[in-house]
Order: C-alpha cells, then sequence, then structure tokens
C-alpha cells in the first residue's frame, strides 16, 4: 500500500492504444495478492485497514489521518506477482499465490468492502497486462498482512 499525490493504470498497450482503467488523485495505491488460504473475512478486514490506517498527515504535519478522513480515494490493483517466491534460482516461483478462479472474488471482496465504507475506488482489470503509473507522497509504502 502507497500513500501518493496521484495514480493510475492502464491496460491494452501503449501510447493512444491504452485504456485508462482506473486513476485518483491523492490517496492510497492498494496493490492486493491472493494467497491460497485468504478468506473473505479476511477481504474485509483488509479493506477496513486500508480504510482507516493512519498515515495521512494532519494539520500539525503528523501521521494522525486516515483516508477515510481525507480524499477517499483508493486505487486497487490485483498483483500475483507479490507472492512470487525468490529464494532459488533466478526464476521467481509463483506457487504461493491462489489461482485465479479463488483469487478474483477476493479482491472484488475488497473493492465492495472498501465502497461499502464510502472509499472511492478505482481498480485495474483482472488477468490483465497493466502498468501502474503513480507518483509516491512521502516515504510512505507499508507491506499490510491481515
Amino acid at each position: 500500500m502507497q500513500r501518493v499525490s496521484r495514480a493510475k493504470v492502464t491496460v491494452g498497450g501503449d501510447g493512444s492504444a491504452a485504456e485508462i482503467t482506473g486513476e485518483i488523485g491523492a490517496g492510497v495505491l492498494a496493490l492486493i495478492g491472493v494467497t491460497h488460504d485468504d478468506t473473505p473475512a479476511q477481504a474485509a478486514k483488509l479493506a477496513d485497514k486500508i480504510w482507516n490506517l493512519r498515515i495521512f498527515d494532519d494539520a500539525d504535519g503528523v501521521m494522525n489521518c486516515s483516508v477515510a478522513e481525507g480524499t477517499g480515494a483508493v486505487l486497487v490493483v490485483s498483483q500475483f506477482t507479490l507472492y512470487g517466491d525468490t529464494r532459488k534460482g533466478r526464476r521467481p516461483g509463483y506457487s504461493d499465490a491462489a489461482r485465479p478462479e479463488v483469487a478474483e472474488p477476493l479482491v472484488d471482496a475488497v473493492v465492495a468492502e472498501l465502497r461499502s465504507l464510502g472509499a472511492s475506488v478505482a481498480t485495474g482489470r483482472f488477468r490483465a497486462d497493466m502498468a501502474v503509473e503513480l507518483v509516491n507522497d512521502g516515504p510512505i509504502t507499508l507491506s499490510i498482512e491481515v
């Protein structure tokens, strides 16, 4: 998860052929990876964590505010490569990543829960070759496990 000034995801090539599937201004970019034993309850907990984690500055410049208290903007991008295993050899293994038919409903559940909490959610496209652009807002990049 990254605090961003802006972020967008495109699919379908480069240049004029590319389609922007999701774009936000200031907010949070959440790259979501799903593994075999993840559950809908964990998806809901992850959405709550993304929504309420205090990573934005308050009036005094202290990280006391959440995306819920700020822009409410979240860009969710599915990212199976987060479960890439690089311990052996030179080619990552992805056996820890859930199969698409398991992962997609859980990513969708995170998106649905964020929306029910009040987030303005943009997304990438599941199983697409996506290009993600972002402007990181400060030194805030977190890995969240629930």
